[in-house]
């Protein structure tokens, strides 16, 4: 899109990135790490200006794809005590808060290796994956990236099914970006978002 989504605004004090952190936040997530690699600065010092709290975690790597960023960002979070992790995507801005605790709650109670909503045949965000597969998250093939650990691990019990658009709203051109500023004022600005 020309720069960098993480800075894209929504409403008049929110970016991407701090939607999504926000969210977490409000959906009880206790520490958010974000990954960052092209324009990290850039994204960082934008990211400061909405004084929540978040970690940052450069990945040298970021043109290898998105796996290594989820690499980086587990080599962070994987300490005693962790059981799992929560990953999104800054173009899925729009996911609500009730989404996130859907999925931490479904969680809690199947303890799927893998937890995502679901909507019909689509998955959506964020995915919760449990500690048992960053092993196999670390050893992934690259050019493949997640998705072959995520579909082998999947199952009933980790789909929810999800009536938040906002899980499956992927924003990846300057067209869908202006869609959802102007004709998706339920989700810019609004609480319907948390």
């Amino acid at each position: 899109m020309g720069r960098p989504k993480a800075t894209l605004p929504l409403g008049q004090h929110e970016t991407f990135l701090s939607r999504i952190v926000a969210t977490f936040l409000d959906a009880g997530v206790d520490d958010v790490v974000v990954v960052v690699g092209h324009h990290a600065n850039e994204i960082a010092e934008s990211f400061s200006a909405s004084g929540l709290p978040a970690r940052f975690v450069i990945n040298p790597h970021y043109d290898r794809g998105q796996l290594s960023s989820i690499v980086a960002g587990l080599a962070v979070v994987d300490r005693p005590g962790v059981v799992a992790a929560l990953v999104t995507l800054v173009d899925v801005p729009l996911v609500s808060a009730a989404t996130v605790r859907a999925v931490l709650d479904c969680y809690r109670r199947t303890h799927a290796p893998v937890v995502r909503p679901t909507s019909g045949t689509r998955h959506g965000h964020p995915l919760l994956i449990d500690r048992t597969l960053f092993a196999a998250l670390r050893a992934a093939e690259p050019e493949a990236g997640a998705k072959p650990v995520v579909r082998a691990h999947a199952s009933a019990a980790g789909d929810i099914p999800i009536a938040d658009e906002g899980a499956f709203t992927d924003i990846d051109t300057e067209e869908e970006y202006r869609k959802w500023v102007s004709d998706g004022s339920r989700f810019v600005g609004g609480e319907g978002n948390r």
